[in-house]
């Protein structure tokens, strides 16, 4: 009895095999670094349901590879999630402003009784997560860049060497 093929992981499939294919395909380790710490700022925006729009402009207008970004967009969704409340509450420090209640019980009453008070006091609380945010998009960039180049390098040599 033959033994059943072995079943691929998921970060092998999703992950790993795009990436190698774009490496035999020509495209060049920084190349796919800079697709992947861009991806990754513009993935992790604080504003739910724009993260695919922003990946697709700035990958449009710096020539990023598309599949990467919006995997890596996909991928990156519970994260966002996760520092949303990060972000608001770092933009608050940094705007010196009063924290926000951010629970849905509080916000739906808040939004009942006055919606444009709500709102109001809401889109400050954006622009507070929006300051964080775009405060930290260097960061995330320069860190992931620098240190995915060389390991994305070393993966290119070897399997270039293993393909000869």
């Amino acid at each position: 009895m033959a033994a059943a093929p072995k079943k691929e992981s998921f970060w092998r499939r999703r992950v790993l095999a795009p990436v190698l294919a774009q490496l035999t395909q020509g495209v060049t380790p920084d190349r796919i670094a800079l697709t992947l710490a861009v991806g990754t700022a513009c993935s992790l925006l604080p504003f739910l349901g724009f993260t695919a729009l922003l990946n697709l402009g700035v990958g449009l207008w710096l020539r990023l590879n598309q599949p990467i970004l919006q995997t890596l967009n996909q991928l990156l969704g519970p994260l966002q999630l996760a520092l949303i409340l990060a972000y608001v509450r770092i933009g608050e420090k940094i705007w010196g402003a009063e924290s926000m209640p951010l629970s849905i019980g509080i916000l739906m009453k808040a939004f009942k009784d006055d919606p444009w008070t709500f709102l109001r006091r809401f889109g400050w609380t954006g622009v507070h997560a929006a300051t964080a945010w775009g405060l930290s998009v260097p960061l995330i960039v320069g860190a992931l860049y620098f240190g995915l180049r060389p390991l994305l390098r070393r993966f290119g040599r070897r399997h270039s060497a293993t393909a000869s």
